[in-house]
């Protein structure tokens, strides 16, 4: 890692078709730009309710790295408290995901008790993702792809073995969201490798029908 804000792997490159990138980027700016405008009182009243309930940000802004190792800030509403990210040493026993630091590194707590009683409502009904249709608009992100990583966990993934998940654009929603999302027994290799899959499935088409079996993924079975 080359800084706080850059990860440097020679190897990998995405590109994919000029006409798949043109619809992908299309209905990107689309839905967007309009699910920006029809969410924003719903917006005004949430951000509202996070300043009534605690001191701090309305917004939680981090550096994430999306396709080809590109890092940029990544906006959501903020669902934990101020000092959450200097707690996540602290509950690292609690991690539902087994791993040895020696492969790659993945953080999901379930119950997390970081978490506001706001935030679990705005996370159990994800309406706490609503300010990442800024990144898309951006084109830090696409509506669909694999999320995008907190710098420590990109950088336990630079091996050629998972490297192949960045070959995806950085999405809201995604294979990943639809087939495991809130559920505890995945592994880190269940969920990479649907990361991978996705990325060589990646199409417009297949976007679609992503977009379509998303809604059943929006309301988790826990709290994770």
């Amino acid at each position: 890692m080359n800084g706080a804000n850059n990860i440097s792997v020679e190897h990998i490159h995405y590109s994919g078709s000029h006409l798949n990138n043109f619809f992908k980027r299309s209905l990107d700016i689309i839905a967007a730009g309009t699910g920006l405008l029809i969410a924003s009182p719903v917006m005004l009243v949430i951000a509202a309710l996070i300043r009534l309930e605690s001191k701090g940000p309305i917004f939680y802004a981090s550096p994430r790295a999306g396709r080809n190792y590109k890092v940029f800030k990544f906006y959501k509403f903020r669902t934990m408290v101020p000092d959450a990210d200097k707690q996540l040493q602290q509950l690292k026993h609690l991690n539902q995901y087994d791993t040895d630091d020696k492969g790659p590194v993945f953080y999901k707590v379930s119950n997390d008790p970081r978490i506001t009683k706001l935030g679990n409502f705005l996370r159990n009904t994800s309406l706490d993702e609503i300010p990442q249709l800024f990144n898309v608009l951006k084109g830090d992100m696409s509506l669909v792809g694999n999320r995008p990583l907190p710098l420590y966990e990109a950088q336990s993934l630079t091996t050629d073995n998972w490297v192949e998940r960045f070959l995806a654009p950085a999405g809201i929603t995604g294979l990943w969201q639809i087939s495991k999302r809130g559920k505890k027994e995945m592994s880190v290799e269940e969920r990479i490798n649907l990361d991978i899959d996705y990325a060589y499935k990646n199409s417009f088409t297949y976007d679609m029908w992503l977009i379509v079996n998303t809604p059943r993924a929006l309301i988790q079975k826990d709290n994770v």
